[in-house]
């Protein structure tokens, strides 16, 4: 609560956070478009594969880029003006960084990203959640061990979910279940860059000209951003996967109790204690009434004490019209919207300021598999999330090793070895991997967790 009264602190005492930027698309810019107006806090840097790209992000989101763009990082640092480089390791690098951004995408990169940034005593903001699930666990310790921070992106719905989890738990309650919502049918897992558009209602100039990519927003059509989000609150909370990946009911705000809780107790959860998405859409295609699209939410219930403490928990909230089942036992909080990069700053300041994250990575718990979204054959080269080859599922961690599932976010730039049917699940033995950085660690990661599971 206190945030603000400390950036102003840092504004009057001349130490403003110094903060470094990679990637300049969407969620860096509108990162872009309130940085500028927050007290205590510097932008010192905006790495991008294109600087001329990172330029029109500072013009688009109101910047005065001539005015505002530093020679070097030196420049930046002595005249508190910002730096833009194509070079990511020059900016993490760069004398007087405290927190590195990584809004790039790309598990790659942001991997390597972050074991740079940990080695050069920066916290790191993990926008990234390709890069968190593919290997989260071992980049948290990374940064643990280097008494640093290694944060999920406030604004980002895995952020805000796992803090309406911690606010659930702190308060005593038990977490029945906890997600987003979306935009989902089940015939969407075979959309592809040609078809998307289409589902959100544009046409292919129409999307060209607002400069969005096919394959980003057809991610989150066909389900993959969707598993990669859950996967990353269930590693941040021990919250577990659905058995068979994500169902994606229907339900509306008024509805989050009734629908999330366990199947046991009438709802469409395995059990207690998981992670889900509810869908903007009923399954024959009509609008769901109080949609959660652009919301998340935490669905829980009084602890059993063997006494009468429950029953009075459940009496207050009917007294405080708590939305909850019809059975008055579970009940739901919820948050209909997000805002993405303009709430960012949040874990910038709760990092620098406080040594806390806003969520992260804590186990490996979930996991996203590759799915072939068409038959497969030997010598194709798979596209990754969202293209036209494979589709992410959420998976347990368990059932991920026990198969050797490929994940998805090294599911790019790789060859078949062998064919794989359509809806069939892709394992490391399907593909040529070769060798990097990103798949080394994720393999010992594996390792490591096979071994704890026995």
């Amino acid at each position: 609560m206190n945030l603000y009264t400390k950036l102003m602190k840092r504004q009057s005492e001349g130490k403003p956070i110094r903060v470094g930027l990679i990637g300049a698309g969407k969620f860096g810019s509108m990162f872009l478009s309130q940085v500028r107006h927050i007290p205590g806090m510097h932008l010192y840097g905006i790495a991008d594969l294109s600087a001329a790209r990172a330029r029109e992000a500072l013009a688009h989101t109101g910047w005065d880029a001539d005015a505002v763009v530093a020679r070097d990082s030196e420049d930046a640092l002595a005249s508190g003006r910002t730096f833009v480089t194509e070079d990511p390791e020059a900016l993490i690098r760069a004398a007087g960084l405290d927190v590195v951004i990584d809004a790039t995408g790309s598990p790659a990169a942001g991997i390597r990203h972050a074991l740079l940034a940990a080695g050069q005593g920066r916290h790191m903001i993990m926008v990234n959640v390709e890069a968190d699930v593919l290997a989260g666990p071992y980049l948290a310790r990374q940064f643990d061990s280097a008494g640093l921070v290694y944060s999920m992106a406030y604004g980002d719905q895995p952020a805000l979910v796992c803090e309406m989890v911690d606010w659930a738990r702190t308060c005593g309650f038990r977490v029945v279940a906890a997600g987003k919502g979306t935009k989902y049918l089940p015939s969407y897992a075979a959309s592809t860059p040609d078809t998307v558009w289409g589902h959100y209602g544009l046409s292919p100039e129409d999307a060209k000209a607002g400069g969005m990519n096919p394959q980003m927003f057809n991610s989150f059509l066909d389900g993959t951003k969707s598993a990669l989000e859950m996967a990353a609150i269930s590693n941040a909370t021990g919250l577990l996967a659905p058995r068979d990946g994500l169902k994606f009911p229907p339900a509306g705000t008024h509805d989050l109790a009734e629908v999330l809780k366990p199947q046991a107790a009438g709802g469409v959860l395995d059990e207690a204690r998981m992670v889900e998405c509810v869908s903007s859409l009923e399954r024959d295609g009509r609008h769901v009434f109080g949609d959660l699209r652009w919301g998340v939410y935490v669905t829980f219930e009084a602890m059993e004490d063997g006494g009468s403490g429950a029953d009075y928990v459940r009496r207050c909230f009917r007294e405080y019209q708590v939305v909850t089942d019809s059975s008055g036992r579970y009940a739901t909080l919820f948050r209909p919207s997000h805002l993405i990069g303009l709430e960012l700053p949040i874990s910038v300041a709760s990092a620098a300021l406080r040594g806390e994250p806003t969520g992260r990575t804590e186990a490996f718990v979930s996991d996203v598999v590759a799915v072939a979204k068409k038959a497969l054959r030997p010598g194709d080269v798979l596209d990754g999330e969202g293209g036209y080859t494979v589709w992410g599922r959420l998976a347990r961690a368990e059932d991920s090793l026990r198969r050797e599932g490929l994940p998805i976010g090294l599911a790019h730039g790789v060859a078949m070895r062998r064919a794989v049917a359509e809806g069939q699940m892709l394992t490391w033995a399907d593909v040529d991997a070769p060798a990097s950085q990103a798949v080394t660690i994720r393999r010992a990661m594996e390792d490591e967790a096979r071994q704890a599971l026995g």
